[in-house]
This record gives C-alpha cells, structure tokens and sequence, in this order.
C-alpha cells in the first residue's frame, strides 16, 4: 500500500521508463559531511518538474494534447510545462505569480510559451474555483496530479540503483508533489526508507497546516519561491499519510547553506533546492542520507548577494 491508489512497483518502473527518454538520469554525488545530493538540479529546466509533466502529458491522447498544455506556477513547474510542450510540439501557456523571479518568467517566454502574470491573491482565487475548467487547454496540476506525482516517483529508483542501503531522504516542500512521489516511490520498492520533508520557517505551510488540521493564515516570506504553493486538502491527507517526518530550516540557515553548496560542494541552488541539505548540516543527516536538490534556477543577483553575506 503506498498511499496514493494504483501506484505500486509495476507503475514506477514503467513511468521511469516512459519518461526516461526525456529527462536526464541525475547524478548522486557524496557531500563534504555525510550524506548525498541527488541533483535534481540539472534536468533540462534545472529543476525536478520535468517528470511529473512529461509523464502527464505523454498520458494524454493525441486530441488533447493537441488543444494545448496549461498550468499554474511560481515558476519551476512553469518552465517544465513549456519545456515539455516544446518538445511534444504542442501550445502552452501559463499562469504565474506577478512575483515569480524573472529568471524563471523569462525561461518560460523562451521555450514559445505565453506566461500570464497575476497577483498571488489573483493567483489563489484562480486556482480556488478551478477556473482552468472554462480554457481550452488541457490543465497538469502542477503538484496534486497523480500523473504529475507519478512521474516524480521515477526519483526513488535511481537512487536506489545508485544507493541501495538508503535509509533516510529529505526532500523539499512546497505543494507537495515531488514528495509524495518520492514517498509512493520508495514504499513500493523500499517500505523501510524514512521520507523526511523539509521547509523554510519563512513558509512552514505542512507543518502549521497539521497543527490546525487545515489551512493555515501564512504569507510566503522566505528566498525558496519553489515552496510557496498553496495549501491544498488533498495533499494535506496524502502528506499526513506518506511522510515520515518534517523538518523547518531557519531562513538564515537556508540563505547560509545556499552560499555552502557553491563554495563546498561546487553546485548552485535555488532556495528551495537548498532546503534538504540545509537539513541535513543541521544534524539529519547519516552515511546513508540523500537530500534532494531539486533545483538550480536561482537569480543571478540574489545568488552573488548570498555569497557575500
């Protein structure tokens, strides 16, 4: 049982090998300390994203791929959205926070996709009354999609094939997706494997969302914008049911750890990238923990300031 109906051993090798053709296969490399990062960094978008999309939308028939891609985004879903569209030929668009980082905007316009800018208020309203339902396109989810969540669990079998006596992974959070398809993962071939889910106290969503069994009031306030997705009730259950444990990274920490992977480890993260290895210098970490670098798409300007502070 891995928590998430119809995702056992058999659908995460094939969703591997469906998608295989179309991502990059991620390098597990040792840190400085203990531990591992598993760089999801370096998939074509510079981020995870591209396997839940390209799993969803190689699932679709060719008539609806034909009417086009759309998602919601603060950025990095965006850009796997585009990308993926780029590559099956077909239209996309996008809607996205008006405070997306222009790294990511303009990433999303070059890959021939429009990106439609909103407020965040705007944003939650959209995606609150499903107002996708009314275009043209076909709408991916970008993290509640059980297609989306599928394709991210081709994660847990690489790191397997690379380290077989695994025993812990921090993942970072946002919505929720990359995490839950690590978790469904990892219990269909490895059940013992501890998922750990990492975020940022300048945007604990899961963790206040449990300690209020629902939505929590927050306002997003921290550099990892990848986690700054809305609370959602059907990821609140999944999440309740497939994690493990939970971890909150002092933004000061993050902002540190950042700054850490150029100089130590000679890799580049976005803020929420960084989250997992962030958790694993503060202690969370054994020989056999692998945090997830789940992406690279940080804006030059922040990246130099954080060097220097």
């Amino acid at each position: 049982m891995t928590g998430i109906e119809g995702i056992d051993a058999a659908t995460v090798h094939e969703v591997g090998r469906v998608v295989a053709p179309h991502i990059r296969r991620t390098p597990l490399i040792p840190t400085p300390g203990a531990g591992y990062l598993k760089l999801e960094s370096q998939q074509p978008t510079g981020s995870f994203k591209v396997r839940g999309f390209f799993a969803a939308a190689l699932a679709l028939d060719r008539e609806q791929l034909a009417r086009g891609l759309l998602t919601v985004s603060a950025g990095n879903a965006a850009l796997a959205c585009a990308y993926v569209a780029r590559a099956l030929h077909v239209p996309c668009r996008v809607v996205m926070a008006d405070t997306a980082p222009a790294l990511k905007v303009n990433g999303v316009r070059e890959l021939g996709a429009k990106a439609e800018l909103v407020s965040r208020d705007r944003l939650l309203e959209w995606v609150a009354t499903r107002a996708w339902q009314q275009d043209p396109e076909v709408f991916i989810h970008p993290f509640a999609s059980v297609a989306v969540i599928t394709g991210h669990s081709s994660i847990a079998p690489e790191i397997l094939a690379d380290l077989p006596d695994v025993e812990r992974v921090l993942v970072p959070v946002g919505g929720g997706g990359l995490i839950c398809g690590v978790a469904v993962g990892f219990a269909a071939l490895k059940p013992d494997v501890q998922v750990i889910g990492v975020q940022s106290d300048g945007y604990p969503l899961w963790q206040q969302a449990f300690a209020v069994n629902g939505p929590p009031s927050l306002t997003p306030r921290t550099i990892a914008d990848g986690t700054s997705a809305p609370f959602d009730p059907v990821m609140f259950e999944r999440l309740r049911t497939l994690v493990n444990e939970w971890v909150v990274v002092p933004e000061p920490t993050l902002r540190k750890t950042i700054a850490r992977l150029a100089s130590d480890v000679k890799v580049v993260a976005e803020g929420a990238g960084a989250l997992g290895y962030a958790a694993m210098l503060d202690g969370r970490s054994t020989p056999r923990t692998v945090a997830i670098l789940s992406g690279g798409n940080i804006d030059a300007s922040l990246l130099a300031k954080l060097l220097t502070e």
